[in-house]
């Protein structure tokens, strides 16, 4: 078992803009076999492929396999590396960025990509009939504002300067761009596609990735088959991928042990930890990898009683996280801020909310709530996040909280934080893990104003104007030489939200995985910090 962890200098490099220009540091792997297939399971269906929308544990990296974008990461790490555009040039002033484009990239359906694509796809996102919980993400692009505002129909700062260059504009200097144009929001989609699939485009996806979708079954499985006319060369080593969904991580664990299974996708079903820990045949096969992940409570600040910060901060001194940490066998450590302790701009001597019950119980008093309140906690299916809700459901009772649990199916949960229906989510199973190492990627999503709109996953309707200006500021420090001047802007920040109560914060995961005896590639790639849980592109089989 290997323990995989960015350090802490390179996640403090990457919190600080980079002008120069990212290369591709990667060696390919000498012993990577061509050909076969593999199966990879998981409890839920996958509700979409639309890189615009998809943002869950399942899409994620089956996204990232169908779809590129103008810039991608390192295999297995979170360093930067040109995507599409196979070079790019960035003004004195950092506010503009001209990318040259790949010669003869194809979409899966034959065409050739152009940056009219690139036009188009940005424009789509940010578009807000497209409701892509990733619009924010691009706010620092000329004529985001107008566009959200409807007033214009596409991002005006995005122009196609011929077929192979295209030129993004931005209104501000802002450190996080390049991470920006990695994630699976700045897909490069074809506009007929998408128009002749209509609503059913993340059911009938079509890219540049490594993958095409050859079949869906819903409920059952979705098959993946290898793009050969992929422009990377030599990649994917794999003919065939099958995601066999609707299977307990418990069952998948058994299909595993019997050579059934490549890779259980939901991880290690906690109930089994410890038992597959202490088998040496097992233990030899899981792969334990950092995370940059935060798993927490939202409270609906739109709705009573929750629109009360000391309501919310009574919630947060109620739940015992000790406790809950014990639940999962010790994989994590309690939180007491939005960031995980790894990333930059964590603030080292906050101490947050300690657990105090009666402390607890003084708030809701002083808030009108003496004798309680009842309320619902929403919470994804799959284990162990069932048992954490009825933890937190007993810490709420002990102060008077009656919080009834709502255990649904994650789009289920997803849907109605997006909506705005729920009045609580435990997050688990859905908990933030960044984007990229950057304390921007823990705010604009899940805490700023752009991600609290329909279908966004700002569940707690959050809305500060105030640190969204402090965070737009942070970001236009993006002199390196500021680096230190913004990590310090971005403490405060998130010093703010807590002392709003907009989450409770409950802990920060690692993530342990497993793989099957044929499976090869570096550990990396089970957990890597970017194609969450696999990068498929590069495992490949040894038999």
């Amino acid at each position: 078992m290997k323990r995989l962890l960015a350090s802490s200098a390179l996640l403090a490099a990457l919190a600080a803009p980079a002008f120069a220009q990212a290369t591709d540091t990667y060696t390919p792997d000498p012993n990577a076999k061509e050909g076969g297939s593999i199966v990879i399971t998981y409890k839920d269906d996958v509700a979409t492929l639309d890189p615009a929308i998809g943002y869950d544990w399942q899409n994620w990296s089956m996204i990232k396999s169908l779809f590129d974008g103008l810039m991608d990461y390192v295999p297995g790490t979170t360093d930067l590396r040109p995507g599409l555009a196979e070079s790019y040039e960035i003004s004195e002033d950092g506010l503009t960025y001209t990318f040259k484009l790949r010669p003869g990239v194809t979409f899966h359906n034959g065409r050739e990509m152009t940056a009219e694509d690139v036009v188009y796809s940005l424009s789509r996102v940010t578009d807000p009939a497209t409701q892509s919980p990733g619009a924010g993400f691009f706010g620092m692009i000329e004529g985001f504002d107008a566009q959200m505002a409807g007033e214009a129909e596409s991002l005006s700062g995005v122009t196609a300067v011929d077929p192979q260059t295209v030129q993004i504009k931005l209104s501000r200097p802002d450190a996080t761009f390049l991470h920006v144009m990695a994630l699976n929001f700045a897909s490069i989609v074809p506009q007929e596609a998408v128009e002749a699939a209509g609503d059913d485009f993340g059911r009938q996806p079509v890219g540049t990735g490594s993958f095409k979708l050859a079949e869906w079954t819903l409920g059952q499985r979705l098959v993946f088959e290898k793009n050969s006319d992929y422009w990377r060369e030599g990649v994917p080593y794999l003919d065939q991928i099958t995601f066999e969904v609707g299977q307990e991580p418990v069952v998948a664990l058994l299909r595993l042990q019997n050579g059934e299974v490549d890779v259980p996708g939901d991880g290690i079903p906690p109930a089994k930890f410890q038992e597959v820990m202490a088998d040496p045949a097992q233990a030899e096969r899981v792969v334990q990898g950092g995370q940059l992940h935060t798993g927490y409570v939202t409270m609906n600040v739109t709705q009573p009683p929750f629109d009360n910060v000391d309501v919310r901060r009574a919630v947060n001194m109620a739940i015992n996280k000790d406790r809950i940490t014990q639940i999962i066998n010790g994989r994590a450590v309690p939180a007491n801020q939005p960031l995980p302790p790894s990333m930059p701009g964590y603030a080292e001597n906050h101490e947050g909310y300690a657990y105090d019950p009666e402390g607890a119980k003084e708030l809701l008093a002083q808030a009108g709530f003496a004798d309680g309140f009842e309320t619902e906690l929403y919470v994804m299916n799959t284990d162990p996040n069932p048992r954490i809700a009825q933890a937190i459901q007993q810490d709420l009772a002990a102060v008077g909280i009656t919080a009834s649990i709502q255990s649904l199916a994650q789009a289920n949960v997803i849907e109605a934080g997006g909506a705005g229906t729920a009045p609580m989510i435990w997050s688990g199973g859905m908990a933030w893990i960044a984007d990229f190492p950057d304390p921007a990627n823990f705010y604009y999503p899940i805490l700023g104003c752009a991600g609290a709109v329909e279908g966004g996953w700002n569940w707690s309707k959050y809305c500060n104007e105030e640190l969204d200006a402090k965070a737009t500021e942070a970001d236009s420090m993006s002199d390196p030489a500021m680096a230190d001047q913004r990590l310090a802007l971005w403490s405060e920040i998130y010093t703010k939200v807590m002392e709003d109560a907009a989450w409770a914060p409950v802990f920060h995961e690692e993530r342990y995985t497993m793989r099957s005896p044929r499976m090869g590639g570096d550990d990396a790639l089970y957990v890597d910090p970017v194609s969450i849980p696999v990068n498929y592109d590069y495992v490949y089989v040894t038999e």
